[in-house]
C-alpha cells in the first residue's frame, strides 16, 4: 500500500539514472519508512536525494539505468567507488554516512522483496567521524539569548522579538530541538499553570518535559503580544505574516545575537540544547534524567556530555590551579 499521498510525492526525488521497477520500489521503500520506521519527511527527503544521486552514478558508472538485479550485483568496490567520487565533490563524512545508510536501507528492502541478497552494501565499511563535542555557551550568554532586553536597538517589530526569546527559551529551559519547539501547537502552549509539556521528537516518539516558569512566562509575553489570531490546532509560533515559523528564521536571529551579545560562531540554536543539558550536568543532574528530557534512544549518545563537562573542569583547573602553572 501507498502510504505516500501526492503532495509528499512531488517533493520526492525522481530516479531517472533507475529503471522504472526501481522507481516503483523506491516509492514503496519510502513509504515503509513513512509507516513502519515513523521517519520524518525530512529524513525521507534526504533518503530519497541519496538514492537518486546513487542511481546517477550507477548510470554512468555501469553504462545504463540501474535494476534490482544490477543495483544487488554491485562488488563492494563500486559502492568504494561512489563514496569515493563523493569526497571528490567535497562532500562531508557525515552526508556519505547517511548515504550508505539509506542505501543499505533500500538495498534491505529490495532483499525483502525477494530480488536478490543486500551482501555488497553490508561488506563496506562505514567512514569514520572525528568525535567533536558539543560547544554549550555559558549560562551567562545562554539565558541573554532568551532575554528580549538584549535585543535593544533591533528594528524588528516587538512581538517578532518576544516570539524569538519564547523559541530559545524553549531550547534552552527545556532542551528542545528546534523543530520540536515549532511543532508545538496553540493549544498544547504550555501557559499559566501547565508546566509541562509532550513533545514529539525524532522517530515521533513523545515525551513529557517540565517547563519553568520564566519559559511559561516567556511564551505569554509572546502570545500578549502576537497580532495574529492563533487557532488551538494551528502553530503557536507563526511567522511575520501569520504562517508557520520557519527553523531558519530562528537560525537567523541567533546569527544577529551573536553580533550584538558577542557570542562565538558555535552560537546557534541547537548550542541552546546543548547548553541545558551541560549546565544540568555540571549542576549534579542524574545522567539517566538528562538522557530522558532531551529524548536520547540511548544513554551512550548523553554521556557525551560528561566529556564536556570533564572537558571544563579541565580548563578551569589549568586557569586556577597552582601546580597548572
Amino acid at each position: 500500500m501507498n502510504l505516500i499521498n501526492e503532495s509528499q510525492s512531488q517533493q520526492l526525488s525522481p530516479f531517472p539514472g533507475a529503471c522504472p521497477e526501481i522507481a516503483g520500489e523506491a516509492i514503496a521503500w519510502l513509504s515503509w519508512l513513512a509507516a513502519e520506521r515513523r521517519c520524518s519527511p525530512h529524513t525521507m527527503e534526504a533518503y530519497s536525494r541519496d538514492l537518486r544521486q546513487f542511481t546517477d552514478f550507477l548510470q554512468n558508472h555501469l553504462g545504463g539505468p540501474a535494476s534490482p538485479v544490477s543495483f544487488l550485483g554491485l562488488l563492494p568496490a563500486d559502492v568504494r567507488a561512489y563514496m569515493a567520487s563523493r569526497r571528490g565533490e567535497g562532500v562531508g563524512g557525515r552526508t556519505i554516512l547517511r548515504s550508505l545508510a539509506a542505501l543499505r536501507s533500500f538495498a534491505r528492502h529490495l532483499e525483502r522483496a525477494g530480488k536478490g541478497k543486500a551482501a555488497p552494501f553490508s561488506a563496506v565499511r562505514s567512514p569514520k567521524l572525528p568525535r567533536s563535542l558539543p560547544k554549550p555557551l555559558s549560562a551567562e550568554s545562554a539565558v541573554r539569548t532568551t532575554n528580549v532586553a538584549a535585543r535593544a536597538g533591533d528594528p524588528r517589530e516587538h512581538w517578532v522579538l518576544a516570539r524569538d526569546a519564547a523559541v530559545l527559551s524553549l531550547l534552552y529551559g527545556a532542551g528542545l530541538r528546534i523543530s520540536e519547539a515549532l511543532g508545538i501547537t496553540r493549544g498544547d502552549a504550555p501557559i499559566g499553570q501547565v508546566d509541562s509539556l509532550t513533545v514529539v521528537g525524532k522517530g515521533r516518539k513523545t515525551r513529557s518535559v517540565p517547563i519553568i516558569s520564566s519559559v511559561r512566562q516567556a511564551i505569554e509575553d509572546y502570545l500578549a503580544a502576537c497580532p495574529y489570531p492563533l487557532p488551538a490546532q494551528g502553530p503557536l509560533f507563526v511567522g511575520a505574516k501569520g504562517g508557520q515559523l520557519s527553523p531558519r528564521i530562528v537560525q537567523l536571529a541567533v546569527v544577529q545575537l551573536r553580533g550584538a551579545l558577542g557570542l562565538p560562531e558555535s552560537a546557534t540554536p541547537h548550542a541552546l540544547r546543548h547548553s541545558f543539558a551541560s549546565h544540568l550536568l555540571a549542576r549534579g543532574g542524574d545522567l539517566r534524567s538528562i538522557q530522558e528530557l532531551l529524548g536520547h534512544a540511548s544513554l551512550s549518545t548523553t554521556q557525551i556530555y560528561t566529556a564536556v563537562d570533564s572537558t571544563r573542569l579541565l580548563k578551569a583547573w589549568s586557569a586556577a590551579h597552582p601546580r597548572a602553572r
